[in-house]
């Protein structure tokens, strides 16, 4: 069986996110059981994802984003097209698909 491990950025990034969630939280006067309520889950996935456990799920961090008051600005902070490089190609279609690998005769 092959374990897999977390990347370091990955895991600092966990951290990150947890704490910032932790300070929207704090700032807000709630505790983690009432955020907890609020995105349908248990106070102590609340502490896991606080503390930059990268296991939990994409759907638990938007329901605490959203639950917090953040989920417009998590999404905002995603879009590509508010970066330099989205900007210089929203005239361009983007592929349905990029293919890794061996170039093809066409590419």
């Amino acid at each position: 069986m092959t374990v897999k491990t977390t990347p370091a950025r990955v895991r600092r990034a966990g951290q990150d996110i947890g704490a910032q969630l932790a300070a929207w939280r704090k700032l807000q006067d709630l505790t983690a059981q009432q955020v907890a309520e609020r995105a349908g889950i248990s106070r102590d996935t609340v502490r896991r994802l606080e503390h930059g456990e990268v296991g939990v799920s994409l759907e638990t961090v938007l329901g605490v984003a959203r639950a917090l008051g953040a989920l417009d600005r998590l999404v905002e902070a995603l879009d590509p097209w508010q970066t330099d490089l989205g900007r210089a190609r929203a005239g361009q279609s983007l592929p349905q698909r990029v293919r890794r690998g061996r170039p093809t005769a066409s590419g």
